[in-house]
């Protein structure tokens, strides 16, 4: 049986562990300059179009997962149906990478999300991060089509119900 992994809102009380997290060499890879995107992700924590959480196994907090309306940030998906919402998350202890908890984790969150009667979920990894890109596979996702963002390339993956 998959471990039931909390989910709890972000807040300003999260940012220094966030801050830590986004150093780590996995987290800076794929998501770039610590401080770039320390920026964003904490100027979107007031954001109505954006919900921050920090995911914990146990008492144990150790991923980050964002998600949006695309309203908001359409990095590039086109035309999506309404309520459409994306996503991204990382794990911010390496130690936690590897194990299969960023696929479970993802499945539980974007289950709940379809529940709640959300269309579709989109997500964009780089293409050559495959660690995500199996992530997101083992979590419901199928590879649409490689799509322009303003980070480059990306591989447009969908999710529905």
């Amino acid at each position: 049986m998959a471990p039931a992994y909390a989910l709890h809102a972000m807040s300003r009380d999260h940012l220094p562990m966030i801050r830590r997290w986004l150093e780590t060499p996995e987290v800076v890879r794929w998501w770039g300059d610590p401080d770039e995107q320390y920026a964003l992700v904490s100027g979107d924590l007031d954001h109505p179009d954006m919900d921050q959480f920090i995911v914990a196994l146990g008492e144990n907090p150790f991923g980050y997962i964002q998600c949006y309306a695309l309203s908001a940030w359409n990095q590039g998906f086109g035309p999506q149906p309404q309520s459409t919402r994306g996503i991204d998350q990382f794990i911010g202890k390496p130690d936690m990478i590897g194990r299969g908890h960023g696929s479970t984790f993802i499945r539980q969150f974007t289950d709940g999300l379809l529940a709640a009667g959300i269309p579709r979920i989109v997500t964009d990894p780089d293409p050559g991060n495959a660690r995500a890109v199996r992530a997101y596979t083992r979590a419901g996702f199928q590879s649409e089509r490689v799509i322009e963002t303003p980070d480059g390339p990306a591989l447009m993956m969908v999710r529905n119900p």
